[in-house]
């Protein structure tokens, strides 16, 4: 029941599927069972469904088979559960380019199709994210405040994205379940420190907080107890040590549970990913995108305060 529930939601409110649309579901090896459910709900909508399974990428923003991103680009509709993110591809930039409306659900489980921040109100949750990513089109400058650290960096000239939930133009696409506004920092502009006290993806809930220094725009150092976890993660890549990206969640009902789509959702909190950026208005290909979450900061934009101690200020 739980299945069938948010596969509707999926299909019917979030991407306004009409009946002979034509639906791709991309999966893979580790999520074939969610993809079936949405397969088998897309052929009880009366859409022209077809699903491909791949393995899992292995990381999140690596590119997926050529053959599956060309096939993203021939359909109305591309939905991808799949264990690892193809948000931040340019499989998928590609596909929305060719008119394709995208949902990605990187690691979602059975449990988030009937709890959490799938079931909210996506009218209201389009509305917040629409509101939070108008303040960041209209700012210059962001400063994150947490416990005494500080983390500064500069957004001019950057539009925003609003992953509201809705997804009913063309060309339209964010995750599900979501509820962010995002955007892509400057190249080079990121300065300070912050604290990492919430979940990172591929960790999961972290063991205690993790100290995060930045310079120039690139992490260079990590403290904490998953320092370690994460340093093998990044690699040795110096591009996936960029911020990447400044998100705030705007879903009332989203839930911290350890998994990266849900958790970077939660109402008040601010995330930082480090590495690509380059299918949202960033510079930065890395192949690779890994977001941490802050739990109850303070936000300014142009020095105005915009979320304090995890509240959104409207």
């Amino acid at each position: 029941m739980s299945l069938n529930k948010g596969t509707e939601i999926i299909l019917k409110t979030c991407l306004a599927a009409k009946p002979g649309e034509r639906v791709l579901i991309v999966t893979d090896t580790a999520k074939m069972d969610i993809g079936q459910a949405l397969f088998e709900k897309a052929i009880q909508l009366d859409l022209e469904a077809m699903m491909l399974v791949m393995k899992p990428t292995g990381v999140p923003g690596r590119e997926p088979p050529e053959a599956v991103a060309e096939a993203m680009k021939k359909f109305d509709i591309v939905l991808c559960p799949t264990q690892d993110s193809l948000t931040h591809t340019q499989a998928r930039k590609a596909a929305c380019d060719n008119g394709a409306r995208i949902a990605t659900m990187p690691g979602i489980t059975e449990d988030m199709f009937s709890k959490g921040a799938l079931t909210a109100d996506y009218r209201e949750v389009a509305l917040l994210s629409d509101r939070v990513t108008e303040l960041l089109n209209q700012a210059e400058t962001v400063r994150i405040e947490k416990e005494g650290k500080s983390l500064t960096m500069s957004i001019k000239g950057r539009q925003g994205i609003s992953s509201r939930g809705l997804y009913h133009q063309p060309g339209s696409s964010g995750n599900l379940p979501t509820g962010e506004a995002y955007i892509a920092p400057v190249e080079g502009t990121a300065e300070g420190e912050t604290i990492i006290d919430g979940s990172i993806a591929n960790i999961g809930i972290l063991k205690a907080p993790l100290l995060v220094h930045v310079e120039k725009g690139m992490a260079v150092s990590f403290k904490g107890p998953d320092a370690e976890r994460l340093e093998k993660i990044l690699g040795q890549n110096q591009k996936a040590r960029n911020i990447g990206e400044l998100g705030i969640g705007t879903n009332p009902i989203a839930r911290l549970i350890g998994n990266i789509l849900e958790d970077e959702k939660v109402f008040g909190t601010v995330h930082i990913a480090f590495g690509s950026n380059a299918t949202f208005g960033g510079l930065t290909q890395a192949g690779i995108h890994i977001d941490g979450i802050i739990l109850k900061p303070s936000l300014y934009l142009d020095e105005k305060l915009v979320v304090e101690n995890g509240k959104i200020l409207l």
